[in-house]
């Protein structure tokens, strides 16, 4: 199973203070060299993190594949395939959103969504899609001609989060008056979804990663699913690192991934 490494979160950093420091392209070499097989960042309309000076250096300089998140604005696209990552995983995008909330609805913006992927697969790129688990968003996957998919995991991650931690007696408290046994069934439920799905995809011809929310804490069970072949995680390995040092961060969630 491979490791792609979001570091949108470098770049969160520098913004917060507008200026050149930490630079996102520092981290290219020290991702490589813990072990990941991928970088990954997300191009927001907004530009809140990374921007369109990083995603040229980056793809220019890193030695490791670049997959890039991305919306369905059209400008976003034409950015993009001028760019020519190795792959581009389309999301959905609300400017008010924290992080990203959900998959894409591949029935609701069809029509854009095959605009874009004819768009960059016309440049050599490979696209991804990145869906709720559900298998008629999977289906349609197939049907527009995309080759791979990234299963949301958020909501894995959010019930893992409120039975696992102490999160519900903070300010951001997922559920409210659910009691943890019926949150352990949540959680189990949602887990089989995901292999589910997996299965599902990987018999009709897709490639299946997935990502959003996972941690050090509740990886190993995605990980167990054989028929991902690849995970995407940046802010709990960001985060992590200003305790560890991102090279021993990004070591260690290889090691659970890895088993």
């Amino acid at each position: 199973m491979k490791l792609g490494v979001n570091i949108d979160h470098i770049a969160t950093l520098r913004e917060a203070r507008a200026i050149n420091e930490p630079d996102p392209l520092m981290a290219l070499e020290i991702c490589k060299k813990a072990g990941a097989e991928q970088i990954t960042i997300h191009l927001r309309e907004d530009r809140r993190h990374i921007d369109d000076f990083d995603v040229k250096r980056i793809i220019e300089s890193s030695f490791l594949p670049v997959n890039v998140e991305c919306s369905i604005n059209e400008d976003i696209v034409n950015i993009i395939s001028n760019l020519k990552p190795h792959r581009v995983t389309l999301v959905p995008e609300n400017r008010n959103e924290v992080t990203t909330e959900g998959g894409l609805d591949l029935f609701k913006n069809s029509d854009k969504i095959s605009n874009a992927i004819e768009t960059f697969l016309k440049n050599d790129i490979e696209v991804s899609l990145f869906i709720d688990p559900d298998i008629a968003q999977i289906e349609e996957t197939k049907n527009l001609g995309a080759s791979m998919i990234e299963l949301h995991t958020g909501k894995y991650a959010n019930l893992f989060l409120a039975l696992q931690t102490n999160i519900n007696h903070t300010k951001h408290k997922l559920f409210e008056n659910i009691d943890r046994k019926t949150l352990s069934k949540m959680l189990q439920d949602e887990l089989n979804i995901i292999k589910d799905n997996s299965i599902f995809a990987k018999d009709i011809g897709l490639e299946v990663a997935a990502g959003h929310g996972l941690n050090y804490q509740n990886v190993t069970e995605i990980a167990k699913i054989k028929e991902i072949s690849e995970l995407n995680i940046g802010h709990s390995i960001i985060a992590n690192s200003i305790f560890m040092g991102l090279e021993n961060a990004i070591k260690e969630m290889k090691r659970l991934i890895e088993g």
